[in-house]
């Protein structure tokens, strides 16, 4: 019978249970393999060579794998469908060659799932494909950079900053980003701005807060009012005359569905509802993802699984909608594509303008 390897104890139990008793579902136990902590576990003047050596906790997993593969001389790698899921199958595809334990004619294929659902492992059992090369070399940049930048400038940083733990390619790119925010922030010089704001209401009595955009024929740019005299005249100009709506435009408006959540997205959440710190978050997510109740957080960009419950789901809205007006599309819509949120999710805020407003309070019939 094939042997499929998956990360965790618990993911196996539940694809064991989808695959049935002609297969043998073994976990790895994460990472079988890395790089001594030691010099010369990577040399650059040898084109990166890497020099690996397999955890002490991992040799029993590992020896579970090639006992499994004696009986069953198939292999099908079942890991995460991220960049370390792909590193963890390329370990432990060259482990089990090292080991002897399978040769180079052995059928040996990677499947990927985003759920740990029965259609999701099937159609991924049914669409096997090769270990993504280039993905593993992404891993293996990444994790040169690790040792090469890690390993010799924390020990710098202990020297310096006793009780600091370690320094590598991440927190380093961070300190100059701090660093620099830090001296835009010091660069920086107040400029003075005002903006006058009027608080209005209807012949209906609706209230609506209006702001001042042009004054004497002139569009107002941000700094245009600069000191706490020109917004007085300003106050005054809009004071002396009445107030009168020139137009009203409305617009169809389409709010498209919030995308699923992504590794950033789960924790941000999570901490604003329930105060959860990311460790623990990622925990959860980890537990219900092996349990199957839903995809993993860990996948970029988020996806949306057309399986089993999307379709429940749907069903659901057309029996509780079937006596009302609404219609129910074709297909499910499906969140805008994401750019780059990397960009676009910073964590630290620009230098803020100090700025200063007068409210008016009128009472105009519009």
């Amino acid at each position: 019978m094939p042997v499929v390897v998956v990360e965790s104890p618990a993911k196996a139990k539940k694809i064991n249970g989808y695959l049935g008793s002609n297969y043998t579902v073994l976990a790895s136990y994460g990472h079988v393999r890395d790089l001594p902590p030691k010099d010369g576990s990577v040399l650059p003047d040898e084109d990166f060579h890497m020099k690996w050596e397999i955890a002490s906790d991992s040799k029993k997993h590992l020896k579970a794998i090639v006992d499994a593969l004696k009986n069953d001389n198939e292999l099908i790698l079942a890991t995460d469908p991220d960049r370390e899921g792909e590193a963890i199958s390329w370990h432990l595809t060259e482990a089990l060659l090292a080991k002897k334990a399978i040769k180079k004619d052995t059928p040996i294929s990677r499947v990927v799932f985003n759920a740990i659902t029965k259609t999701a492992v099937m159609d991924a059992m049914a669409n096997p494909r090769q270990v993504d090369q280039p993905l593993v070399e992404a891993y293996l940049a990444r994790r040169a950079l690790d040792y090469l930048v890690g390993f010799n400038l924390s020990p710098v940083l202990w020297r310096k900053l006793p009780g600091a733990k370690s320094a590598g390619r991440v927190q380093s790119v961070c300190l100059r980003i701090i660093v620099e925010r830090e001296m835009e922030i010091e660069a920086f010089r107040n400029q003075e701005y005002w903006t006058v704001k009027a608080l209005m209401q209807s012949a209906r009595g609706q209230t609506f807060e209006a702001r001042l955009i042009s004054l004497a024929g002139k569009k107002l740019d941000k700094f245009d009012l600069g000191n706490a005299t020109q917004a007085e005249m300003a106050v005054q100009a809009v004071n002396s005359r009445d107030l009168v709506v020139k137009s009203v435009e409305a617009k169809p408006a389409t709010r498209n569905p919030s995308p699923p959540f992504m590794t950033s997205t789960l924790q941000q959440e999570a901490s604003r509802k329930f105060g959860m710190g990311a460790k623990q978050t990622m925990s959860v997510a980890q537990r219900l993802y092996e349990a199957g109740c839903g995809p993993t957080a860990l996948i970029w960009p988020p996806k949306l699984s057309p399986g089993p419950g999307m379709r429940s789901k749907r069903n659901s809205v057309r029996t509780i909608c079937q006596t009302s007006p609404v219609s129910i599309k074709t297909k499910p819509r499906t969140p805008k594509k994401h750019t780059n949120v990397f960009a676009q999710q910073r964590c630290l805020s620009a230098p803020k303008t100090p700025k200063s407003s007068i409210p008016i309070s009128a009472n105009y019939t519009i």
